[in-house]
């Protein structure tokens, strides 16, 4: 068999993995049904949303693609964080022990401001109150304990791949529009973090 033809089947056959996957989603409501209460403000919003220019829903449509790659980047790196830390250490120790003390009070600081707010918790793991590039920190300054994760980086080559990736994240997490080569960077910087790992 040709590499074509190998490259043409495994397309067909990732596409049919891919239209299971969303038939068994979509069956089972992974992703989660809307409440009744969410369903009655959608209702209550729709004529507004409904007048915003083509062009700037067209662009949230486009937009929301990134925002997903970056949740599932972010939330992957920090669940992977949480493992490496949590398994060195004890489950509940290693927030205290080894995630600088700035760090720490900005998780807290951001928990105390949403429920002074009244806005429900978002977790009950500090973590999950943490920003991306405060990610980077607590990797950075538990070096000893990831750098044997990263077989072939440096701590400087992590530190170039953090920086690209905050630096993308800023139109997505702001509401901006990324153009083509942006996208493509983003795309790239990705790829370079789960390339630390090789």
């Amino acid at each position: 068999m040709t590499n074509w033809l190998r490259a043409e089947l495994f397309v067909m056959k990732s596409a049919a993995i891919k239209a299971d996957l969303s038939a068994v989603i979509d069956a089972h409501n992974i992703a989660g049904d809307k409440s009744a209460v969410e369903e009655a403000t959608d209702a209550l919003i729709a004529p507004h949303l409904n007048q915003v220019d083509y062009q700037i829903r067209a662009a949230a449509r486009r937009m929301a693609e990134f925002y997903q790659l970056f949740y599932l980047l972010e939330n992957d790196i920090r669940r992977f964080v949480e493992s490496v830390l949590s398994d060195v250490y004890e489950a509940e120790n290693w927030w205290a022990k080894r995630v600088p003390e700035n760090v720490r009070n900005y998780a807290k600081s951001t928990k105390d401001r949403e429920n002074r707010e009244g806005l429900p918790p978002r977790s009950t793991n500090p973590i999950d109150y943490l920003t991306f590039g405060h990610l980077g920190e607590i990797i950075k300054g538990n070096w000893d304990l990831f750098a044997g994760l990263f077989p072939n980086a440096e701590i400087e080559r992590l530190e170039r791949v953090i920086s690209r990736l905050n630096l993308a994240r800023g139109p997505i997490a702001h509401c901006g529009y990324l153009p083509e080569d942006e996208v493509v960077r983003l795309k790239l910087a990705i790829r370079d973090w789960y390339a630390l790992f090789e």
